[in-house]
């Protein structure tokens, strides 16, 4: 199986300025992505941006990286463009691995991949994980998912899903810190995709959703067009990615102290 690992990254971030650039123990974080994304098994890794700065910083590295639109209004867009630039089969498979992603798994990069390969009836795959806390599952910023027998996505959603009736009085008297109650399961997606092409460029053509813009969740225009998105459960906990400045001095800590390979089993986000 053939995969590319495309790599979105813009200047602009509301929350935390030049975030692609940020410095990480003497590297910008947008190489530090890179180089997780390496260690999989993609055939090929290149950086999607509108910044010259960080096409410039990209390729004075060693990396790949390609000038695609200012106007793009998500990575998914910028991935399609990305296609339709280098030509790319219908039955294509990218993955799209977020820049501000440096403590990414290489696994799971491979995982997403072929979890699309092996599901061909599926346009899309990502991945998620067990929730453990009533906190994450009462967390809007935590993205929950139900999924079919199948493992086939029924709705992505920032509210508490699946919705436990009977035991919501039980959960509402609980510490953030306190473990979900026998016989619900839930879980947080993972913000990591891998598509075939054919759907990103049917995704671009279409309008957004209501659900997506309720939600402000772009893959549920998927789900609202008739597309299957595969959920696998990840084979490894997946780190958290840098939002906010709190976020980047802890990676920072990180990669200082030489922790960042096993950073993922000790983060709180998996909880």
């Amino acid at each position: 199986m053939n995969f590319r690992v495309i790599i979105p990254a813009r200047r602009g971030s509301t929350r935390l300025a030049h975030k692609p650039l940020a410095d990480i123990a003497g590297q910008p974080m947008i190489w530090r992505t890179v180089q997780r994304a390496r260690q999989s098994t993609a055939t090929e890794v290149l950086v999607a941006t509108d910044c010259p700065e960080i096409h410039r910083v990209v390729t004075a590295a060693g990396g790949v990286a390609l000038m695609t639109s200012s106007k793009h209004r998500s990575g998914t867009d910028r991935l399609a463009e990305v296609a339709d630039l280098k030509n790319l089969d219908d039955h294509a498979i990218l993955v799209n691995l977020q820049g501000d992603e440096p403590l990414m798994p290489p696994p799971l990069i491979d995982q997403v991949a072929q979890a699309l390969h092996r599901n061909p009836h599926c346009d899309c795959a990502t991945l998620c994980t067990p929730i453990r806390t009533k906190g994450t599952f009462f967390d809007p910023a935590a993205v929950k998912v139900t999924r079919t027998e199948s493992a086939e996505a029924l709705y992505f959603s920032r509210a508490p899903i699946p919705f436990p009736r009977d035991q919501m009085p039980q959960l509402t008297t609980l510490a953030d810190d306190a473990p979900l109650p026998p016989g619900l399961t839930a879980y947080r997606h993972i913000g990591l995709y891998a598509y075939r092409v054919a759907l990103l460029r049917r995704f671009t053509a279409w309008p957004p959703a209501t659900s997506e813009r309720t939600e402000s969740l772009e893959q549920l225009r998927i789900l609202a067009h008739g597309g299957r998105i595969h959920v696998a459960q990840a084979a490894l906990p997946a780190p958290a990615g840098v939002d906010t400045a709190e976020d980047l001095e802890r990676i920072r800590r990180l990669f200082t102290s030489g922790q960042a390979a096993t950073a993922q089993a000790a983060n709180p986000a998996n909880q």
